[in-house]
């Protein structure tokens, strides 16, 4: 796909600009909605370059969803290594980015805000559970093979996982059993700790499916058949949990 059809907003998260891609479906809605947390593909400078982002957010505007996507490294020039902005980044931070993101997209006249879920995948799927736990406004969290959520990012983070009965929603999560992080006992660990918090959630992993089993552009990455097969049950989870 490379037909994508989207508008930016600028907001101000802490006297940071930040942008965010909002697709629109066709029709006046009210449309439910979706935030989508980025993932970091190599050679990232920011979301109008990240074929894999915008075509997931305009594959679920296709489909009926409105999509908020906020570039959650504005804090650091576009140009600044990847590395760089791996190591610095904080959840406080990308707690406020969604938030801001998430006000944005509700605001917007042709979106139901009672029916708004987050997405994310890889980096962006550990965003999404961290979201998830600090804005109890999403009704859906799925979660594409996101790592290091039993980890805090930033002085004196909280590991998501440990936030886990926070969560609002009902929680749906693909994970590839070749994965090393999230790896599968790291799996076992997330379903645990939803299991105990009494969080209602639904698993699914893949043999044979590596990190980011989703991402095309990545030849040595992509495992078609997982990725279809990921893709039907999150469209059926959202049109359940959102309408």
């Amino acid at each position: 796909m490379s037909d994508f059809h989207y508008t930016v907003k600028t907001v101000d998260v802490e006297g940071s600009d930040m942008e965010v891609f909002l697709f629109m479906p066709r029709g006046e809605g009210p449309h439910p909605g979706i935030v989508l947390a980025q993932h970091i593909p190599v050679g990232h400078t920011g979301i109008e370059n990240d074929t894999f982002t915008l075509t997931t957010a305009q594959r679920f505007a296709d489909a009926g969803f409105a999509v908020a996507v906020p570039f959650i490294f504005h804090w650091w020039p576009k140009s600044e290594t990847m590395e760089k902005k791996r190591e610095e980044s904080r959840d406080d931070r990308m707690v406020a980015d969604m938030t801001a993101a998430f006000a944005l997209l509700a605001a917007q006249d042709t979106v139901d805000a009672d029916s708004i879920g987050c997405v994310g995948h890889c980096w962006g799927g550990r965003v999404a559970w961290l979201a998830a736990c600090h804005i109890n406004q999403f009704s859906a969290l799925s979660v594409f093979y996101g790592g290091n959520i039993k980890k805090g990012l930033g002085e004196g983070a909280t590991p998501p996982i440990e936030l886990a009965g926070n969560i609002p929603c009902p929680v749906i999560g693909f994970f590839g059993n070749d994965d090393s992080n999230p790896s599968p006992a790291d799996v076992d660990d997330y379903c645990a700790a939803l299991s105990e918090a009494g969080i209602a959630h639904e698993f699914y992993q893949y043999d044979g499916a590596g990190h980011a089993f989703q991402n095309f552009p990545v030849a040595e990455r992509y495992n078609e058949a997982a990725s279809e097969d990921a893709w039907e049950k999150v469209m059926e989870f959202l049109n359940e949990k959102l309408g």
